[in-house]
């Protein structure tokens, strides 16, 4: 990805499949959410933090909001299996992956990437550092809202050290291997878990 001509293929993989999906399906997918949202936990439809991106730069990520407007104190708090601040439709949300759709809007801003790392909190950021010393290295390409680790079943709660260990060594193969037709198995992965979620997706 260091050669312009990769990193403009790229480029153009993610423009043809973020600007289809906010046109045509993200709007159908908005009302269809505020209406649960209204619901089952009245506020905000989209959920907006700030994480780190290419080189490290910070940028605003949108998900639908799938938790109650609870205790900021929490925030930082990764979400477990039967968290008490996921809503009743946030939960199918979070199961099939819909809560990630209005990160393609990041993509077309140019501050993702349909395929590449997953961009974690900035104090996770700083955590998993301390403890993976090669982690800083993800940071290299623009996060993605899918990546070859959460085809490999890393995705959801880090638990323990060994799972954020795994998860940096997919992200650096995918750096390190980077292919046109590695982004196109990566997305027909991610479609068939979109079907048939991994049971880490909660």
């Amino acid at each position: 990805l260091e050669n312009p001509l990769n990193r403009a293929l790229k480029r153009t993989l993610d423009i043809c499949v973020a600007l289809p999906i906010v046109l045509l399906v993200l709007p159908w997918l908005c009302l269809l959410v505020k209406l649960m949202i209204m619901r089952e936990s009245p506020g905000p439809m989209f959920f907006e933090q700030k994480r780190s991106g290419q080189r490290g730069r910070l940028f605003t990520i949108y998900k639908f909001r799938s938790m109650h407007c609870s205790d900021p104190s929490r925030e930082g708090e990764q979400a477990s299996q039967g968290d008490d601040r996921v809503f009743r439709f946030g939960q199918l949300m979070r199961h099939i992956s819909i809560d990630e759709f209005p990160q393609f809007i990041n993509v077309l801003l140019g501050q993702m990437s349909v395929v590449g790392p997953r961009p974690h909190l900035t104090q996770h950021d700083c955590e998993f550092s301390e403890q993976v010393n090669v982690y800083r290295n993800r940071h290299f390409v623009k996060p993605g809202i899918t990546g070859l680790a959460q085809c490999k079943g890393f995705r959801g709660e880090v638990r323990e050290l060994a799972l954020i260990e795994e998860r940096v060594r997919y992200d650096l193969d995918y750096i390190r291997n980077w292919s046109f037709w590695l982004d196109v198995w990566i997305l027909g992965k991610t479609a068939v878990q979109l079907v048939f979620p991994p049971k880490s997706a909660y």
